[in-house]
């Protein structure tokens, strides 16, 4: 990493809880000769990186003719709010990934891997819901990206302001980003007596991450 590589991680736990943290990811690639940047869901198993999305997507097509992609993920956790405009910062933690995708052949491996997406934000749903088809299945292509070529960059704690700018009469310090979930709405022809489900909070970072605070 060049810019700021204090704030580099490369530790797989460091890089897993910023993937497993992160509700949604970035993915870039090269489209009939045009970089196009694509918003996705995203999910990780072991040291790969997993997304899935319609068979005729121009996106996944171009991922799986050998071509080669960047994926991100970002967790913004607070407004860094300085004493010069030119130390304001944010708090936040993201992932970067290299590499060329792998496209997954078997239904019941896409099955499996489908799986764990569901399991990961609504604990205990997937054994509760209609089994796919094998057409819905044919519709939909997954792919995974190996995390051999990835790294962290985590930025955390207050303003670095320069010692001469302390005495300056504005207000300096952080606002925190708070991550949480709203009230579920149900389905208007739910039937009564169904259970709530269950939902992990976005945005939250596993214990013994191992993660330090950095610099602006």
């Amino acid at each position: 990493m060049k810019r700021l590589p204090e704030r580099a991680r490369y530790a797989r736990a460091d890089l897993y809880a910023v993937l497993d943290a992160a509700t949604h990811c970035h993915v870039a690639h090269l489209v009939e000769g045009r970089v196009v940047c694509t918003p996705t869901l995203h999910w990780r198993i072991d040291d790969r990186v997993y997304w899935h999305g319609s068979r005729v997507s121009r996106m996944l097509h171009s991922n799986s003719a050998e071509g080669q992609v960047c994926l991100t993920a970002t967790l913004m956790d607070g407004w860094v709010l300085a004493r010069s405009a030119f130390n304001h910062s944010a708090n936040y933690r993201s992932v970067m990934c290299f590499g060329q995708p792998d496209v997954l052949q078997s239904d019941e491996e896409k099955v499996r891997v489908l799986e764990v997406l569901t399991e990961h934000w609504f604990p205990g749903r997937w054994a509760t819901l209609r089994p796919m088809t094998a057409k819905e299945l044919a519709a939909t292509s997954v792919l995974s990206l190996p995390l051999d070529m990835a790294s962290a960059k985590i930025r955390g704690g207050g303003p670095d302001d320069p010692k001469a700018d302390m005495g300056w009469p504005v207000w300096a310090g952080v606002v925190p980003f708070v991550h949480r979930l709203g009230a579920p709405i149900p389905d208007a022809p739910l039937k009564t007596g169904v259970p709530r489900v269950r939902v992990r909070a976005p945005g939250q970072f596993p214990k013994g991450s191992g993660v330090k605070e950095g610099r602006r």
